[in-house]
């Protein structure tokens, strides 16, 4: 039930995180704050397609 998901930044919209979730349990997008290299700052990610 595990897929790949790719996380995109909120602020410049580069995908730059991969990692993976567990459908049943969280079937809802992801959001996380983490690292952007691009804007050099800390900013929410979210799952894109």
């Amino acid at each position: 039930m595990r897929v790949g998901v790719t996380l995109a930044c909120t602020e410049c919209k580069n995908r730059n995180y991969q990692t993976n979730k567990n459908k049943k349990n969280n079937s809802e997008r992801i959001e996380m704050k983490k690292y952007c290299k691009f804007c050099r700052s800390h900013t929410l990610h979210k799952e894109t397609k």
